[in-house]
């Protein structure tokens, strides 16, 4: 697959990800927008929120956002970590902070989306 022994370590897959990520985020953040702020009705109140996590897909864009913002977040991380040219250890020592740190905070946030019990629920104004 690589032309040459240094195209492994070049971080070319991972520059390719961080650019479908980023552009991945900005149609959610562009969808989050017109379904959350241009629309007035939406509500931002608890029982807003509630309702609307009642559907399926809106804990899909969640895990979504989720999952791609903290992979962009973390790599662009690594990705300054590897400008520095650190020894080995260094470079798995950081990696592996990374790693749990963003696994840690994808088990969080999936727990916390999927703790909202499905409950449809009509409000009266």
């Amino acid at each position: 697959m690589f032309k040459y022994q240094s195209s492994k370590t070049s971080g070319s897959k991972s520059w390719v990800i961080q650019r479908v990520t980023g552009v991945a985020l900005v149609i959610l953040m562009i969808g989050h927008y017109i379904l959350m702020h241009y629309n007035p009705d939406s509500g931002h109140t608890y029982q807003a929120v509630l309702n609307r996590m009642s559907y399926s897909w809106y804990r899909i864009i969640d895990i979504s956002f989720l999952i791609l913002g903290m992979y962009h977040g973390l790599n662009g991380v690594w990705g300054i970590f590897r400008d520095f040219k650190l020894k080995t250890w260094q470079n798995y020592t950081i990696i592996a902070l990374l790693m749990i740190f963003g696994l840690a905070f994808i088990a969080w946030g999936v727990n916390i989306i999927f703790s909202i019990p499905y409950i449809r629920t009509t409000s009266i104004h």
